[in-house]
């Protein structure tokens, strides 16, 4: 059966949750719609995060981010939506969601957001 978007993010257990480490990730081909003309927008969008309990799995985040294709969002409210439902489902010790937009308009934009879980501190 064929993968179809999906806003549905699904985890497993962290395998070293007693440990701060980061996980990187580049997704390059993210794209929505300029909800003021409707074409699309495209960004690479860079997560980083250090987990606690859950970590986000990965075909679940392609067919989230898949799901954005054809919905009509400003920049800086689809990356603070990102990071939001990310932040629900793993519930991370800490999250950063960097989407640099490509040039539109000879304006390139970029988004940054972040969660910090109260009382994490990253390591000196």
């Amino acid at each position: 059966m064929p993968s179809k978007p999906s806003r549905r993010l699904q985890t497993f257990a962290n395998p070293a949750p007693e440990r701060d480490y980061r996980i990187r990730m580049e997704i390059p081909e993210f794209t929505c719609l300029c909800p003021m003309t409707g074409q699309p927008d495209f960004a690479t969008l860079e997560l980083e995060y250090v987990p606690d309990r859950l970590c986000v799995e990965l075909k679940s985040l392609k067919l989230y981010v898949w799901s954005w294709r054809d919905t009509g969002a400003f920049h800086e409210a689809v990356t603070n939506r990102i990071l939001d439902d990310l932040v629900a489902a793993t519930r991370p010790r800490y999250m950063r969601l960097a989407a640099r937009f490509n040039v539109r308009g000879g304006i390139a934009t970029s988004v940054i957001a972040e969660y910090r879980k109260r009382g994490w501190k990253p390591a000196a």
